[in-house]
């Protein structure tokens, strides 16, 4: 039986997992990503527990390591100009520790990385997911 009242009791941490599925149901609205049929994995470094992929407009970058946050990480992207920020789920809504300010941009450099013809450099703190689409 579901109970959908778990959001509610404020002892529980379900709030926080709604707020993400929130999040990322608008996300689906707002770009269309899911059936998007351009998708690409531009990096899948096993060392570092990285994983960084496109679908549709967005680049999405995954940090598995337990312990590791990575500075200036290059990630290689489809098109030049300025990223932003479109979803972090260590945002303080999802019960995370806010440690990439979301206002920050992200200039590409046009110079290919892992087969992609742009890069750019991204704070990537341990186990999160952070979402980028072009400005």
């Amino acid at each position: 039986r579901r109970q959908f009242n778990l959001i509610d009791d404020q002892l529980l941490r379900y709030k926080y997992l709604n707020n993400f599925e929130k999040a990322i149901s608008k996300l689906e609205e707002q770009y269309k990503w899911l059936t998007s049929n351009d998708q690409y994995t531009s990096l899948k470094h096993e060392g570092d527990k990285v994983i960084v992929f496109e679908r549709g407009n967005l680049v999405w970058a995954f940090n598995f390591h337990p312990t590791n946050s990575y500075t200036d990480y290059r990630i290689g992207v489809p098109k030049a100009g300025t990223y932003k920020q479109v979803l972090n789920s260590d945002d303080k809504q999802f019960l995370g520790h806010n440690r990439v300010d979301p206002d920050t941009e992200y200039f590409t450099v046009n110079e290919t990385w892992n087969n992609r013809p742009n890069y750019m450099q991204i704070y990537l703190p341990s186990r999160t997911a952070i979402v980028f689409a072009l400005n």
